[in-house]
């Protein structure tokens, strides 16, 4: 059985410190082997807490080398060193005092990479969300706010760059080797904001003027000779600041804007204050190394955590439950700034395949919790898509439901009453509430409650009476701790498709509250009649995905090839389409499991080809559509009892099917959309590349043989068509010659570009065969695997883990084996990194009966071990329950 590995947090339980910090001074004697940390605390009783109550500080894993009361060493008898905690027993009587503290620090030994640690022979934070007790004792709470001042002293040859948060204010040189530097930041933050970075790195300069005329000097530094490729993220992160000015009024604060880009870093990156440190996967791009996947995600990432500098900083949490406050509402943020940048509506379907992927199995499964959630052991395995995807979803659901005038009053008062505070969800509903006059509370159930809404739908046309009725139901299925559910308040925006392919107009709309196209579903069961309409209409139904809610729509197929060809929605014309291919592929799945013959449709095949031949459609939106649901996608709607060998045949079979039937058109179109001007990452660029790499795959399953994908991969001249191709010789054609000379190819020429390296590992971790597994153990034997890498982590056993449904489901069990001895390996020194891949295991009891078994005695396995962190077992122990 599991051990009880430390204290359960609650909602609840949440009460205010006795004591506030708000000014700190913090000098960093730096040293890779001891780093001597001093720390000056301006300390503050808070009115009304009794002189006696001790003042406890959060430590982990310290080493404390001297404490000082208002300048006087500290008497042994009044307080209590740990490693994990420091109690002042006895405080001064006046209600403000200073408290001096100096631990030492080993940042080479610090392979968690929380706290201070070493990179590449760069000295680097990550404070989030506890890592700041591990340079030094404090109140590591997100509701202590404090003013920092940060003295750097290192080698002048080892880290001639030194930074911390805020603006510079001084520096200079303390003997022939060592200097320093000065950094103030006038805006009160919480500890998990610090950030300090040393070392010696290239940088890319430029400046950004505000909208009321500040000059902000930028920097992003990089390792030297990697300079060129941050181009794109510099023009991103200027693009990212204009616009925050634009959509939400909301101008930078500081003198300077820093980046770091480091290649150890267990997140994407960290919003710290005016310092933003960022996994180098996210910062570093040109067209030969890197895809338009990547392009994307630089400008996508840039701009999160730029805008985390209101939404996150200026406007902090109150406690970690309140983490969907900063984290969701960005993910909005940073979502409607990509997608005014690229396409709206093909940014939009990406968005929500993201968010059935990860989220939707999160809220079907042991480890679902609400976007608020109320309880938690360790906070680190609550950065989850429920927080971030869902808690988007949540904020664009405000939107709909108020409308952009009133979400954008809302927000600028959630800016003004704010301002400099730690807040709670309940502050941030009560400023839209104001600014609108709305009620909101049955709304707000969506950041308490868990679990995926379901919406079942039956319409009916009388054309007699030239009305149509449309029977609606919502239901929300039980989740761990919550049996019982409450009605939520859903907004669903929807159209009524004509039979010429245009929008009806209805003369009423009795039922329910029906405004600006959006039915209000507030209680279980709504009967919505819509009159003045002689010619039946289809029902286009969660337009845009305003909700995230599953659907059980009484429509056939004959309405969903309908709205495939007409609905003027684009998602949810991608949304009919896909619908259908994932019901011909449970089909198929029951078929290949009852051993019957596999076949599919004739108007769903041909309309695949139809549409990826339509030239007035985007070629991203083309992409799209010829784009099958993944594996685990319809692993998810089938439920339980799950087969993912039957599901890949199926799979497999209706490609090869749309394959041969697009034979004739697929070469011609791909060779039409070569383009022979330069690279660029712009949405058009992007999304022809997607459409031939989409065609790619259909073209070499019609052929038998890889030849054309390996004409792709000789003849690209960019990283996205060359990894795509690459990706179809060796998921394919694995044991072919041409995909075993490409990959070994590929490796010889960017062995020294970590980066792309990755991606040969995640390519070959996402073949699915059933010797992937013994290729696994092979590839973690390579000289370029670390278990110290999360990047290289995450794209071998992490891509394995979550990605590859045959292999990690393997039917003898060997698949679930190796990621958990990963787990185990790995947990010994990051246990953060470790959790997270265990979360791979949490749809296990969806299984059929023989993985199922396999997979439960792997985590029974994983539970029985000693000494397991909080990070881990917490993961296991709800994934058993």
């Amino acid at each position: 059985m599991l051990k009880d590995n430390g204290q359960v947090f609650r909602l609840e339980d949440y009460r205010e410190s006795d004591y506030l910090i708000p000014e700190v001074t913090l000098t960093f004697q730096l040293g890779p082997a001891e780093t001597l940390v001093t720390a000056v605390l301006k300390v503050e009783r808070r009115q009304g807490v009794a002189v006696t109550a001790p003042l406890t500080l959060d430590g982990d894993g310290l080493v404390l080398a001297g404490l000082a009361v208002n300048g006087a060493k500290a008497d042994a008898t009044t307080f209590e060193a740990s490693p994990d905690r420091l109690i002042l027993r006895k405080t001064p009587h006046a209600a403000r005092f200073e408290l001096t503290i100096e631990t030492r620090l080993s940042p080479t030994k610090n392979k968690a990479l929380m706290g201070l640690y070493v990179s590449n022979g760069v000295f680097c934070t990550q404070c989030e969300a506890e890592g700041f007790r591990r340079i030094t004792y404090f109140l590591d709470r997100p509701d202590v706010l404090s003013v920092y001042t940060v003295r750097i002293e290192a080698d002048r040859k080892e880290a001639p760059l030194l930074l911390s948060n805020g603006n510079p204010v001084e520096k200079g040189a303390l003997d022939a080797e060592r200097h320093f530097a000065v950094w103030h930041d006038p805006h009160p933050k919480p500890s998990y904001l610090f950030a300090l970075v040393a070392g010696d790195l290239g940088a890319v300069t430029d400046s950004f003027t505000t909208a009321s005329g500040r000059a902000v000097d930028l920097a992003i530094y990089v390792e030297h000779g990697k300079e060129e490729r941050a181009a794109y993220a510099m023009d991103s992160l200027k693009r990212s600041m204009r616009w925050d000015e634009e959509r939400f009024g909301r101008e930078y604060d500081l003198d300077v804007f820093n980046i770091v880009a480091v290649s150890d870093f267990n997140m994407g990156a960290m919003e710290n204050k005016g310092l933003n440190v960022f996994n180098d996967k996210y910062v570093l791009a040109d067209a030969d190394t890197a895809t338009d996947l990547d392009f994307a995600n630089i400008e996508a990432i840039i701009a999160h955590e730029y805008f985390h500098n209101w939404t996150g900083n200026r406007i902090t949490c109150r406690d970690w439950f309140q983490l969907c406050l900063k984290e969701g509402l960005t993910v909005f943020r940073d979502h409607e700034f990509s997608a005014d940048q690229r396409s709206r509506a093909v940014k939009r379907i990406a968005e929500v395949r993201a968010l059935r992927a990860h989220q939707f199995p999160e809220d079907q499964g042991p480890l679902a919790h609400p976007v608020r959630p109320r309880r938690f052991r360790e906070i680190n395995n609550f950065y989850t898509a429920t927080v971030y995807e869902k808690g988007s979803e949540v904020v664009r659901m405000i939107r709909t439901v108020l409308g952009q005038d009133a979400f954008r009053a809302g927000m600028d008062l959630y800016f003004e009453r704010h301002d400099g505070q730690a807040v709670t969800i309940e502050d941030f509903i009560k400023a839209f509430e104001d600014a609108s006059g709305r009620d909101l509370a049955q709304f707000s159930l969506w950041y308490h409650q868990a679990g995926t809404p379901n919406v079942a739908i039956a319409t009916r046309h009388d054309a007699r009476e030239g009305t149509l009725t449309v029977e609606i139901e919502q239901s929300v299925p039980p989740t761990p701790s919550e049996s019982r559910k409450r009605l939520m308040h859903i907004p669903l925006a929807f159209g009524l498709v004509g039979p010429d392919g245009q929008d009806m107009a209805y003369e009423s709309a009795e039922g329910a509250t029906v405004e600006d196209g959006v039915i209000h579903l507030r209680k279980r069961h709504h009967t919505v009649r819509f009159s003045g309409l002689k010619a039946r209409p289809v029902l286009s139904i969660n337009r845009g995905f305003s909700a995230p809610v599953t659907m059980a729509a009484s429509s056939v197929a004959k309405e969903r090839l309908f709205l495939a060809r007409h609905d003027r929605d684009p998602y949810s014309r991608w949304q009919a389409l896909n619908t259908l291919f994932t019901e011909a592929l449970i089909s198929a799945t029951r078929r290949k499991r009852g051993g019957r013959q596999l076949a599919f449709p004739d108007e769903l095949v041909g309309l695949a080809v139809e549409l990826a031949g339509d030239g007035a459609l985007e070629a991203a939106f083309r992409a799209l559509a010829l784009t099958l649901p993944a594996e685990a996608d319809i692993a998810r709607e089938i439920g339980e009892n799950i087969d993912p060998d039957a599901i890949y045949a199926a799979r497999m079979a209706l490609l090869s099917t749309i394959a041969e039937a697009g034979r004739g058109d697929f070469a011609g179109l791909h060779a039409s959309l070569h383009d022979n001007a330069p690279f660029a990452p712009d949405a058009a660029g992007a999304g022809r590349r997607a459409l031939r790499n989409a065609l790619i795959e259909y073209m070499a399953l019609a052929a038998g043989d890889p030849g054309p994908a390996r004409e792709q991969f000789d003849t690209a001249d960019n990283m996205t068509e060359r990894a795509a191709a690459l990706t179809v010789l060796a998921h394919h054609f694995p044991k072919h010659g041409d995909s075993r000379e490409a990959l070994a190819r590929l490796e010889a020429q960017y062995r020294d570009n970590p980066l792309v390296l990755d991606k040969w590992f995640q390519i070959q971790a996402m073949i699915p065969s059933s010797d992937t597994v013994e290729l696994m153990r092979e590839l973690m034997g390579h000289a370029h695997f670390s278990l110290t890498n999360p990047n290289r982590v995450r794209a071998l056993i992490g891509t394995f883990a979550m990605a590859n449904q045959t292999a990690f489901h393997s039917a003898d069990g060997s698949g679930y084996r190796l990621v958990a001895d990963t787990v185990m390996a790995l947990e010994k020194h990051n246990p953060q990194v470790s959790a997270r891949l265990a979360t791979a295991f949490r749809s296990w009891r969806s299984l059929e009966s023989g993985r199922r078994e396999h997979a439960r005695l792997v985590l029974a396995d994983m539970a029985q071990r000693k000494n397991l962190s909080r990070d881990l077992a917490d993961i296991v122990e709800r994934t058993l329950a």
